[in-house]
C-alpha cells in the first residue's frame, strides 16, 4: 500500500469474526472519521459497532495502536408501514460521521427510509455529594437536611454512552441508498432511487427536495439514482449518479430544484461493445470526490473510473478490476451477482484507489506508477504479522502454483465495502460477516 503499494509491508490488526453466518451479522457499511481514530461498522441487524485506535504503546513507541470495539448499540429496529403492507428492513445502509466540534462524536446511520443521529459521548466522573437527594437518588426531606455542601466529581470506570438526538423520518417514498454531510458542517443530504432531499442537521420535520427524476409516468421511467454525495470544500456541490452509467454535477446557488445539473460525465458507448448486459454493468454503484475535490472515483460492474471535473466527455483513467468475468456475464445474471453493489475509495493522498471483487479478493491500482494489485480478505491472512501475498485469477492456458482459476472463484464471498483512513495506510475491509483491519506495518512487528 502506499505509493508502490507494497504488499509486503500490510499487516492485520483486527478481525471479528462468528464461527456461522446469519443474515442479521453481514456487515452492511464501513466508516472511518474523520481522524481515522474510530471506525464504524453496519450490519443487516441494525446493529452499529464503533471500534477505537488503541494509543501507541509506551514499551514500544513505533508500534501503531490497534483498532479495538468502543462501543455497540442497535441503531434501527424492524418496522412495519401498514399503509403499504410493507416491512421496512433494520438493515443499516450507510453510516456517516460529522466533523468533531468537542469531545463528543455524533453520526449519522440510515435504513431504507429513517435517518438518525447519534451522540457518542464519554463519562468518566459521577457528581456525588448532593443536599437534597441521597446516595440512591432518592429526594431527601428538607426537615433532614441540616448542613450544606458542595458536590464534587468523583472518578468512575469509563463508560461510552451513545444517545439518539434526532430523528429524520418520512421523507423518502422510496429506498436511502446515500447520505452525504456537507461541508458547512449545518447540513447533509439524503438520497433515494428518484429524490435527493436537503436537511439541516437542528430540523427533523422537514427537507427540502433538491433532485426529482421521478417521472409523470412511471412507465416511462429508465434510469434511477445510485448514489450522491457533496463536494468535500464547496458546500453548493454535489454529485450523484445513475443506473445509465452517467454522472451528473450540481450547483445549488443555480436554482433551488436541482434537475437541470451543471456538468453531465457520460462516456459515449462504443457499438461494437454492446450486449444484453451492457446497461446493467455501466450502472455506477459507487462514486467519490478525492480529498482535493478536483477528481470523481466511479464504480461500475466491471471497472472503477477517475474522472477529472473539467472533463466530462470521458474518464481520464480506467482500471480493470475483473476483467475476465467479461465472458460470465450470463451466469452472474442468473444467480443475480451482476446487481451486486461494489464500493470504491481514496487513500489520503489520492494516489492509490481501492475496490471490490469476489472470492475475497480486492484490488488496489497505483494512479502513478499504473501498478496493480489482487489481494485477498482471509483467515490466513489474519493472523498477526502475516503478510499479504498478491493474488492472480488465470482465464486459460499456463497456471503459476498460487493462480486461482476464475472457474473456481466462490462468488458468495465478496468485498463490497471498503474504507480507507484518510490519513494513513489503513483499510477497513467488510467481508461478509468479518471485518479485517490491514495497515502497514512501520519499524516494527505488530503483535
Amino acid at each position: 500500500m502506499g505509493e508502490d503499494i507494497d504488499t509486503r509491508k500490510i499487516n492485520h490488526s483486527f478481525l471479528r469474526d462468528h464461527n456461522y453466518v446469519t443474515e442479521a451479522d453481514i456487515i452492511s457499511t464501513v466508516e472511518f472519521n474523520q481522524t481515522g481514530e474510530l471506525l464504524a461498522t453496519g450490519d443487516k441487524g441494525g446493529r452499529v459497532v464503533i471500534f477505537q485506535r488503541e494509543p501507541e504503546s509506551k514499551n514500544e513507541p513505533h508500534c501503531q495502536g490497534e483498532y479495538n470495539v468502543y462501543s455497540t448499540f442497535q441503531s434501527h429496529e424492524p418496522e412495519f408501514d401498514y399503509l403499504k403492507s410493507l416491512e421496512i428492513e433494520e438493515k443499516i445502509n450507510k453510516i456517516r460521521w460529522l466533523p468533531q466540534h468537542n469531545a463528543a462524536h455524533f453520526l449519522l446511520s440510515t435504513n431504507d427510509k429513517t435517518i438518525k443521529l447519534w451522540k457518542v459521548s464519554e463519562r468518566d466522573k459521577r457528581p456525588e455529594g448532593y443536599n437534597l437527594k441521597d446516595e440512591e437518588g432518592r429526594l431527601k426531606g428538607l426537615s433532614t437536611v441540616t448542613s450544606l455542601q458542595v458536590p464534587v466529581l468523583m472518578p468512575v470506570d469509563l463508560m461510552v454512552e451513545v444517545s439518539p438526538r434526532r430523528i429524520f423520518a418520512n421523507a423518502h417514498t422510496y429506498h436511502v441508498n446515500s447520505i452525504s454531510v456537507n461541508s458547512d458542517c449545518e447540513t447533509y443530504m439524503s438520497a433515494d432511487d428518484l429524490r435527493i432531499n436537503l436537511w439541516h442537521l437542528g430540523i427533523t420535520d422537514r427537507s427540502f427536495n433538491i433532485v426529482d427524476i421521478k417521472p409523470a409516468n412511471m412507465e416511462e421511467l429508465t434510469e434511477v439514482i445510485t448514489a450522491a454525495e457533496f463536494h468535500p470544500d464547496h458546500c453548493n456541490l454535489f454529485v450523484y449518479s445513475s443506473s445509465k452509467g452517467t454522472l451528473r454535477l450540481c450547483d445549488m446557488r443555480a436554482s433551488a430544484l436541482c434537475d437541470q445539473h451543471s456538468k453531465l460525465f457520460e462516456e459515449p458507448e462504443d457499438p461494437s461493445n454492446r450486449s444484453f448486459f451492457s446497461e446493467i454493468i455501466s450502472s455506477i454503484s459507487d462514486v467519490k470526490f478525492s480529498h482535493s475535490g478536483r477528481y470523481l472515483l466511479t464504480r461500475d460492474y466491471l471497472t472503477a473510473n477517475v474522472w477529472d471535473l473539467n472533463m466530462e466527455n470521458k474518464p481520464i483513467e480506467t482500471y480493470q478490476v475483473h476483467d475476465y468475468l467479461r465472458s460470465k456475464l450470463c451466469s452472474l445474471y442468473e444467480n443475480d451477482c451482476i446487481f451486486d453493489k461494489f464500493e470504491c475509495a481514496w487513500n489520503g493522498t489520492d494516489s492509490v484507489i481501492m475496490t471490490g471483487a469476489y472470492n475475497n479478493f480486492f484490488r488496489m491500482f497505483d494512479r502513478n506508477t499504473k501498478r496493480d494489485v489482487t489481494l485477498e480478505a482471509s483467515r490466513e491472512s489474519s493472523k498477526p504479522r502475516a503478510v499479504l501475498k498478491p493474488r492472480r485469477v488465470c482465464t486459460g492456458g499456463k497456471r503459476r502454483k498460487d493462480d486461482i482459476s476464475v472457474d473456481s472463484l466462490d462468488f458468495t464471498k465478496k468485498i463490497l465495502h471498503t474504507a480507507w483512513h484518510p490519513a494513513e495506510n489503513i483499510i477497513a475491509i467488510a467481508a461478509t460477516n468479518n471485518l479485517y483491519i490491514f495497515q502497514d506495518k512501520v519499524n516494527s512487528e505488530m503483535h
